[in-house]
C-alpha cells in the first residue's frame, strides 16, 4: 500500500485490501483472506479470476507470439475476431479492437461523425462512457467534466427514458444518438419497456446512428449475450470492452461493414490493437461464455439473486429499491453507501458503488447459490450494524 500511494497516481478511490489471488468467484488477499467478488475489478472478470481456458490459452500464446501489430496478419488475431462476429447481433459484422471501453466509445463517436459527415452526439443524463476527452464529453456527471472543460463541442444530454427528448434534440446536426441500455454507474438504470424500441425507430425516422455502449452490460451480464438482446433492438454501432479477454485489457467497437467502412487507412489505430496475447484469450473466453452455457446461468442465478436482495427490503427500511437485470444489480440507500462497502469487504464480500446512494454488485457468471448466500448475509449484517449505528448517533436517512 505505501509503495503505491507512493509511487502511483492518486487518482483512485482505493479500498485497505491487497488482492493476490483469484479463482472463480472468489478472491485472496496478501494474508489469505477470501472474499466473494462482486465487484469483478468492476466488471471485468466475468468469467471468474483466472478461468483455466484462459490460462491455457494465455500460457500457450505467450511462448508462440506475444505481439503483432496489425499492419501485419495474425491467425489469432483472425480466429478472435471470427468468433466475435458470430455472436455479435446480425449485422455488426466489423470491428475495431482496442485497449479499453473508453477507446472503444472514442471510435464510435469518430465513426459516427465520420460517416454521416456531422458533428453532434447526442447522450444521456446520468450517462458514464469514459474518462478520455471524447468519451467524457459523452458523460454527464460534472465531477468528471468541470476539471477539464472545455470538452470536445457538440455534444448534447438529454433526460433518460423519455424518447420524446431524444426527438426533440435531434437537429440537422446530429450524428448519433449514443446509449447505454441499462445506465451502470449512474445507479444501474433499466429502461422502461419500449422505450429502447421507441429509441431505434426516431433514430431510423431522423437518419442518425444509433450507438449502444454495451461495456458493462454485454458478454452475458443480463442473462442474454448483449444487453440490447433483451429488448430485440439492434443498434448500428456497439461498443464492447471489460470481460471480451477474460481479464486482459480490450476494447471493441463493431459496425455495420458499410459505417465502419467510413474510415480509412490511417484515420484510426492503435498501437495494440488486435495482440496476438490479448486475442487468444479473448478466444478461450467466447469459447468458454457459450460452451460452458454461462448466460443462461447468468440469467437462472440472477433471478435468485435478485429475489435475496429484494428480501434484505423487508429487514432494512433504509433499503429504498433493488433494480437490475440478469448479474447486475443496483441496491439504492437512504444515504451514502461508503460505509457499507468498506464494512462489507471488512466481512468478505466486495461491492461497488454507483452514485453516492447506490450499492452496485456485479458478480461473476459463474457464481453460484451458496456464494450468493454468504454474500447476502454479510450485507444483512452491515445494514443491520448501519441502522443500529445511525439510531444511536440519530442520525437522520
Amino acid at each position: 500500500m505505501d509503495i503505491e500511494n507512493r509511487y502511483l497516481a492518486n487518482v483512485f478511490s482505493k479500498k485497505p485490501v491487497v488482492l493476490t489471488k483469484g479463482k472463480g468467484a472468489l478472491v485472496w488477499d496478501i494474508n489469505g483472506k477470501e472474499y466473494v467478488d462482486c465487484s469483478t475489478s468492476y466488471g471485468v472478470a466475468l468469467l471468474g479470476h483466472c478461468h483455466p481456458k484462459v490460462v491455457a490459452a494465455v500460457q500457450a500464446q505467450a511462448e508462440q507470439l506475444i505481439t503483432c501489430h496489425s499492419c501485419y496478419y495474425n491467425d489469432r488475431r483472425a480466429e478472435f475476431t471470427q468468433k466475435l462476429v458470430k455472436i455479435t447481433p446480425k449485422g455488426l459484422d466489423k470491428a475495431f479492437l482496442s485497449n479499453s471501453g473508453a477507446e472503444s466509445v472514442e471510435c464510435a463517436i469518430k465513426l459516427a461523425r465520420k460517416y454521416k459527415g456531422k458533428p453532434e452526439i447526442i447522450a444521456l443524463m446520468g450517462a458514464f462512457h469514459g474518462k478520455t476527452m471524447g468519451a467524457l464529453s459523452a458523460t454527464w456527471d460534472k465531477k468528471y467534466r468541470e476539471p477539464f472543460m472545455p470538452l470536445v463541442p457538440d455534444f448534447k444530454h438529454v433526460a433518460p427514458d423519455n424518447a420524446d427528448k431524444i426527438r426533440e434534440a435531434i437537429t440537422e446536426k446530429t450524428a448519433a444518438v449514443l446509449m447505454e441500455p441499462i445506465r451502470g454507474e449512474g445507479g444501474v438504470r433499466v429502461p422502461p419497456d419500449g422505450y429502447l424500441q421507441e429509441v431505434r425507430q426516431i433514430c431510423d425516422e431522423k437518419n442518425v446512428l444509433l450507438i449502444f455502449d454495451e461495456v458493462q452490460t454485454s458478454f452475458g451480464r443480463t442473462g442474454k449475450l448483449f444487453g440490447c438482446e433483451n429488448w430485440s433492438v439492434t443498434p448500428d454501432v456497439m461498443c464492447l470492452a471489460k470481460p471480451f479477454a477474460g481479464g486482459l485489457p480490450i476494447g471493441i467497437t463493431v459496425a455495420k461493414e458499410n459505417i465502419m467502412a467510413s474510415l480509412k487507412i490511417g484515420e484510426h489505430s492503435t498501437t495494440f490493437s488486435g495482440s496476438p496475447f490479448v486475442c487468444a484469450a479473448g478466444c478461450a473466453a467466447i469459447d468458454a461464455l457459450i460452451e460452458e452455457n454461462l448466460t443462461e446461468h447468468a440469467a437462472e442465478m440472477g433471478v435468485y439473486f435478485k429475489s435475496r436482495l429484494e428480501g434484505l427490503m423487508s429487514n432494512h427500511n433504509i433499503i429504498k429499491e433493488v433494480r437490475g437485470l440478469g448479474l447486475m444489480f443496483g441496491m439504492e440507500l437512504r444515504f451514502d453507501v461508503h460505509n457499507i462497502i468498506l464494512k462489507s469487504a471488512e466481512k468478505g464480500v466486495l461491492v461497488l458503488d454507483a452514485g453516492r446512494t447506490v450499492v452496485r454488485l456485479l458478480p461473476p457468471l459463474v457464481i453460484n447459490k451458496k456464494q450468493i448466500d454468504r454474500a447476502i448475509n454479510v450485507l444483512d449484517e452491515v445494514l443491520g450494524e448501519e441502522e443500529n449505528e445511525r439510531a444511536s448517533a440519530k442520525v437522520p436517512d
